[in-house]
């Protein structure tokens, strides 16, 4: 079996004159965690339609595990689980129903689809909530739910599509940790997801992609370290009003606390340097943070998007 738990080649999508997808690669080792970003119509959906079986390539090769998509369907579909970004069950059947279907689209005996279903509906804290229908969960059950049906077959790739979309905080970090988890338990994740501190935090590694283009990939920190700027958060002893001129070389602004805020480029300015025209300046500095550049700064950066990623 390939040491690839996924392998997209050159692949292309042609929607009559508009191109989705413009040749794009993508290597996901088996075990890796994956985030996968972009604006709205970068190309993510179709690139996991076009994995899922649900849209047709024009171009190109897509193989799960060794396994072509296309030439080795039923095998290959197997092997993935798909949390989709918008529900597409019927909404008025129950949790456990929801489940036991799904079991048996990929041929689970009923007695194997029985203790699955009572596994995840105990992972997820949906027991409680078994015999509602759908259409009457929460939103962040919804959510629990439609990771779990993706979990039901025991996929070795599980592709979570927006996983965390309208959730609350605390929800968001419970889904989180079950995502760590199952990385943890050897399932190989894609992710995609609009709260680019949610990729920076759950992944090793990231693909950028925008106009049908992956314009960026690789490990995670190696790609952070791209990011140009470093923020200095500065709070004088006695509020300052105006930058002071021997600071009007670095971008600084100044918050509604009264805090200067300086953005350093780290390949031609040093926090020592901005110390000593700090001294200069005759501002006395009760406190000092050094904050890292964020993975949004880089997305932002290469996508020119004033959004963030969807």
């Amino acid at each position: 079996m390939s040491e690839y738990a996924l392998e997209i080649r050159n692949l292309k999508k042609t929607y009559d004159n508009n191109v989705a997808l413009k040749g794009i690669d993508l290597l996901i080792k088996k075990g890796e965690f994956y985030g996968f970003l972009g604006p709205n119509g970068a190309g993510k959906t179709t690139t996991i339609n076009i994995i899922t079986g649900l849209t047709n390539k024009t171009s190109g090769s897509v193989k799960v595990f060794g396994i072509d998509v296309v030439d080795d369907y039923r095998r290959a579909r197997r092997l993935v689980g798909l949390s989709p970004q918008e529900p597409n069950l019927d909404f008025f059947f129950p949790a456990d129903t929801v489940l036991n279907l799904q079991g048996g689209y990929f041929g689970m005996s009923s007695s194997e689809r029985k203790t699955r279903t009572e596994e995840l509906l105990e992972y997820f804290g949906l027991t409680e909530h078994r015999k509602k229908p759908f259409r009457k969960l929460s939103g962040g059950l919804k959510r629990r739910l439609l990771i779990a049906r993706a979990m039901m077959h025991k996929p070795k790739l599980l592709i979570l599509d927006e996983p965390t979309a309208g959730v609350d905080v605390e929800l968001r970090k419970k889904i989180w940790d079950s995502m760590l988890e199952l990385r943890e338990n050897g399932t190989t994740i894609l992710l995609t997801t609009h709260y680019i501190e949610e990729a920076e935090e759950l992944c090793d590694k990231i693909a950028i992609i925008n106009n049908g283009k992956i314009i960026r990939d690789g490990d995670k920190n190696k790609l952070m370290e791209e990011i140009q700027y470093q923020e200095i958060e500065v709070t004088p002893a006695s509020p300052v009003t105006e930058i002071p001129e021997s600071l009007k070389e670095y971008k600084c602004r100044i918050t509604k606390s009264k805090k200067l805020v300086f953005s350093l480029d780290k390949k031609k300015q040093s926090i020592s340097r901005l110390l000593e025209a700090l001294v200069n300046s005759s501002i006395e500095v009760a406190d000092l943070k050094t904050k890292s550049g964020k993975l949004e700064d880089l997305f932002l950066r290469l996508t020119g998007s004033t959004a963030t990623a969807s």
